[in-house]
């Protein structure tokens, strides 16, 4: 096992109640599989992603990446790992705007390598637009971008720093139905081609059918 959620709760509190939002998951995830959560809206499947990906903090409950606790961890420690092994990609992209796209995908590296330039960075990342077609759009910024191409820019971004496990948050939730699954069969091919983990929340039936594997989420519980 890659991660594994452990007894996870998480609950708000509102008006001198607690809101509870999950209530004790339980979820072992696979090296290389694609898991798809599903479930209706404000049952629970985001607060669980950002959880399982170092986002959000749990109230209760551990979450092991690679048999480590990953909440034990002190926040720059958590966060270097979450740099280092996570990827994520969002249905909004949150893309920089003042930064081209080239910028956007080099900016998980620079914060790795702890510096503003260097070649090899710049050449890795040119491939990843290529590899993602995007290469001549390069030097575009995010408003001279269409959705579709936003979105490949952000899969670009997630991919920059090799990570093992990429976290889908809606990925086609902001596309029409073509570009959609131009974005799933990017994300499949992915899987295939470096064996990355991939964990997906949506409510795209035709990612749900591609997925090896499709857990339910409902009332802040897996069914």
């Amino acid at each position: 096992m890659i991660l594994e959620a452990k007894n996870v709760h998480k609950w708000y509190n509102h008006s001198g109640s607690k809101l509870h939002v999950l209530n004790g998951i339980d979820l072992a995830i696979k090296e290389k599989e694609v898991l798809c959560i599903v479930g209706p809206s404000g049952a629970g499947k985001s607060t669980l992603l950002h959880i399982l990906g170092g986002l959000d903090y749990p109230n209760e409950g551990s979450v092991e990446l690679d048999n480590q606790d990953f909440y034990g961890l002190k926040d720059n420690a958590r966060a270097d790992i979450r740099n280092q092994k996570i990827g994520f990609v969002f249905q909004f992209y949150h893309l920089l705007s003042e930064f081209t796209a080239l910028e956007n995908v080099l900016l998980p590296a620079f914060i790795r390598e702890k510096k503003k330039k260097g070649k090899h960075l710049e050449k890795k990342a040119l491939a990843l637009l290529e590899r993602v077609g995007l290469e001549a759009r390069s030097q575009h910024k995010p408003y001279q971008l269409s959705g579709g191409e936003q979105q490949r820019v952000a899969i670009a971004r997630a991919l920059i720093n090799d990570p093992e496990i990429i976290f889908c948050d809606e990925p086609t939730g902001n596309l029409d139905s073509q570009l959609g699954n131009e974005i799933i069969d990017l994300l499949m091919e992915l899987n295939k081609e470096n064996n990355q983990t991939l964990v997906i929340v949506t409510h795209a039936e035709e990612i749900a059918r591609r997925s090896h594997r499709v857990v339910h989420i409902r009332d802040g519980k897996l069914t």
